[in-house]
């Protein structure tokens, strides 16, 4: 995409207006997941139906994952992340008026519409933003969207215990996101997509970005894997008490969230490249760890190395893959995307047939593959260091 000059914000007010859209993604989506049990016991659906359900909201992203290449490719991407994220709230606040199962998976699959809109496009904003700077600041936008998480975890929180409903909780925050989103908008960065660009329908890589693809699919497979086994994981594998059980995902997502507040100042010291050498050492080191050792602090260690270990991957991808000569950034992203999110949704439920086949930790052992494999993967990409504008 073509940067256009007319945005009058400085680089540093432009970086933290787009910050916000990473803030109103992570917030808005952990306030959802924090009223997932209450809108289980609502809606009486047991374990196997609420299973299913959730499968509605990848449904709804990966739908549109080649749509929003496509916008992208021919309008502002500030539009389209404004229209996303738009979407997502007022979709956060009509999950919470389903009263009936088939209204929450139409809810769900909007929902998921909606964040990939915003997603997409936010991240296609991010890479115009690190054209303005001669030094790595992508790993930090992904670091708001983590701190977002834990503040809209701990608000949920807060509302179970006071009991407020799931209708007031996220009309709230829709609300507010929404006027958070007003505010940064007008500050966002102008980016109209490069005119040269063919148009395709459905965006897959090309041979460059699909090396990009390959890192992406191994390091979110691992993250989804984390997100849905690692508490588990230390219930069944490291005989963790149940009050203690949750600590291990809560050390893994605290080394994410500090990663990805670090990784720009480790990209500029010692290349991009490095760094996704390194982050794949210590995906497969913390998972081989864990799996070595089940013991509560030995496996609370190894899941930190991982969660340092996948904090800065996909930014890092997404920097480069963003910068592609052949397509837009907008694009691209969502081209690699495509390929990273197949791992996300399809690598953890095979995760658990080979734990109902071999045990959790023959399936954890084969995650750390995943780790080692980007390892081997990146001397095949090409670095393509931040360019001042």
């Amino acid at each position: 995409m073509t940067v256009k000059g007319d945005n009058q914000s400085s680089p540093g007010r432009t970086r933290v207006m787009v910050a916000i859209f990473f803030f109103v993604s992570g917030f808005g989506f952990s306030t959802w997941a924090s009223r997932i049990p209450t809108i289980q016991q609502q809606l009486h659906l047991n374990e196997a139906q609420l299973g299913a359900v959730l499968f509605a909201l990848p449904i709804g992203l990966m739908a549109t994952l080649p749509v929003t290449g496509v916008l992208l490719s021919r309008f502002d991407s500030r539009r389209i992340m404004m229209i996303g994220a738009i979407f997502f709230n007022l979709m956060l606040c009509g999950i919470s008026f389903a009263t009936r199962t088939w209204e929450l998976v139409i809810a769900l699959i909007c929902f998921g519409s909606s964040r990939n809109l915003l997603n997409i496009s936010v991240n296609a904003q991010s890479i115009g933003v690190q054209s303005l700077f001669d030094r790595s600041i992508i790993a930090r936008f992904h670091g708001v969207w983590s701190l977002a998480g834990f503040g809209g975890a701990a608000l949920g929180s807060l509302m179970v215990r006071c009991s407020v409903s799931p209708a007031w909780h996220f009309l709230i925050v829709g609300v507010l996101l929404t006027a958070l989103c007003l505010y940064a908008y007008p500050g966002s960065m102008p980016q109209q997509p490069a005119p040269r660009e063919r148009r395709y329908w459905f965006a897959l890589p090309d041979k460059t970005l699909a090396k990009y693809g390959l890192i992406s699919f191994a390091s979110m497979a691992c993250e989804g894997t984390m997100f849905d086994w690692s508490g588990i994981y230390f219930r069944k594998a490291v005989h963790a008490d149940p009050d203690t059980a949750t600590l291990g995902f809560v050390a893994y997502m605290i080394a994410m969230t500090l990663g990805r507040l670090t990784g720009d100042r480790l990209a500029n010291r010692f290349g991009i490249r490095t760094m996704l050498t390194y982050s794949g050492g210590l995906i497969g080191l913390g998972l081989l760890v864990a799996v070595a050792f089940p013991y509560p602090l030995v496996a609370g260690f190894g899941f930190i190395l991982t969660g340092f270990g996948v904090s800065c991957v996909i930014p890092m991808v997404f920097s480069m893959a963003g910068r592609s000569a052949g397509m837009s950034s907008g694009s691209a992203i969502a081209a690699v995307s495509t390929v990273g999110y197949l791992g996300f949704l399809i690598v953890p439920p095979l995760v658990g047939s080979v734990a109902q086949l071999a045990g959790l930790q023959s399936a954890f052992g084969m995650m750390a593959g995943f780790g080692i494999l980007i390892s081997c993967l990146v001397p095949f990409t090409l670095e393509r260091r931040p360019a001042a504008a």
